[in-house]
């Protein structure tokens, strides 16, 4: 397997304008899903393996197309939704690239990332420092009511990011949104430029206690490496949180990379690409002995999921929080005649204990819809009075 994002974010078959949702934590129009729990959401399992047939019927569709002067990349989105695939998307070579991009830690936006709240309320749950955002005066817990004069209470999250970053000829750079907000009674509209912006994928703080807190947003490029650091310099004496809440996934390796800070080798998870299993495994050497809680929600996607899978069934981590998304596809990408890109799902994934993750999720140890890492905490002062 490549280092190619073989797990990620849900997303939609699009024309025209709308760019398509893959990586919402990252590949944002200054905005990233801070949580995909929305109250009422149902999943349910994705299709089976798409056949390799499939692939080839969006790749003659779309060399049929190009042959005949019409667009191939609308011929595949066609090709794409008859296929019944959930998590098929058709992309731009401009859309790819920048998918690209945002795996390398690069996106262009504004620096908000924002949620769903239960009453449809959009709220921004952080506003990256040194981003327009920030420059503009919006703080964490504002409202965000318009995009560009479109309201979006009661919208979904996927819809809310599809609007900040805008189309995908106008989201350069430099380019102008308008953001409505409010806070408290004040209701206001800032104008700001979008702009070329780093993920800061992974942090990390201390708690009073020395436990040390590791948040990792997104695997992107370099993550795994990062968590690892983490890891060698927090105290020997206290535990580790690592926090998945709102990690909708990214770059495989990276979570395996992740997955080798606390395994010393061994199973990480097993994964068929057309009906040919295929496992995964971490390097050895990691940390098996530090207290270790993982923090999940219904953010918690993809990549971020296969982690947690193995930290659970290899009993190296007790995890807290709610029930993670349930994506656990394998897609793969065609290249299709004039630069677009065609991805298809070809087969899943499964935990070290061989539990299907798709359309299911990963039910935590201790379920914690609030305070979970002030229940983390508390979990680790039990495990480290029994180490």
């Amino acid at each position: 397997m490549s280092g190619r994002d073989l797990f990620c974010q849900p997303r939609r078959i699009r024309r025209g304008a709308a760019l398509t949702l893959v990586f919402a934590s990252v590949l944002v129009a200054g905005a990233a899903t801070g949580s995909f729990d929305e109250p009422g959401r149902k999943t349910t399992p994705s299709s089976r393996s798409v056949p390799t047939s499939h692939h080839e019927d969006v790749t003659e569709a779309a060399a049929e197309a190009m042959a005949d002067g019409t667009s191939p990349m609308e011929a595949a989105e066609r090709a794409v939704s008859r296929s019944g695939d959930r998590w098929g998307a058709v992309y731009s070579q401009g859309e790819y690239e920048e998918f690209e991009e945002a795996l390398d830690g690069q996106y262009t936006g504004v620096g908000l990332w924002a949620r769903r709240e239960r009453d449809g309320r959009i709220e921004v749950t952080r506003v990256q420092t040194g981003s327009p955002a920030a420059a503009a005066g919006v703080r964490k817990g504002d409202r965000l009511l318009s995009v560009d004069g479109e309201k979006v209470d009661g919208r979904p999250v996927t819809d809310v990011v599809s609007l900040l970053r805008g189309d995908a000829d106008d989201a350069a750079a430099g380019t102008e949104v308008s953001l409505g907000l409010a806070r408290g009674t004040r209701a206001w509209s800032e104008t700001v430029r979008r702009a070329r912006l780093s993920t800061d994928s992974v942090t990390v703080h201390r708690l009073a206690g020395g436990v040390t807190v590791i948040k990792v947003a997104a695997f992107t490029k370099g993550s795994g490496d990062r968590v690892r650091a983490a890891v060698a310099q927090a105290p020997r004496r206290a535990g580790i949180v690592l926090d998945l809440r709102g990690n909708s996934g990214g770059l495989v390796t990276e979570a395996v990379a992740a997955a080798s800070a606390f395994l010393d080798g061994g199973l990480v998870a097993t994964y068929d690409v057309d009906g040919q299993q295929r496992a995964l495994h971490a390097d050895p050497g990691g940390d098996t002995t530090r207290p270790l809680v993982a923090l999940v929600d219904g953010g918690t996607m993809s990549a971020a999921e296969l982690l947690t899978g193995a930290l659970q069934d290899r009993g190296r981590a007790v995890v807290v929080g709610s029930r993670t998304f349930g994506k656990g596809s394998v897609q793969m990408p065609s290249r299709l005649p004039d630069g677009s890109v065609a991805e298809l799902t070809v087969g899943h994934y499964r935990t070290p204990a061989g539990r299907g993750v798709d359309g299911r999720g990963i039910t935590p140890d201790l379920q914690a819809d609030e305070g979970s890492l002030e229940r983390a905490e508390t979990v680790l002062s039990g495990l480290g009075d029994a180490s």
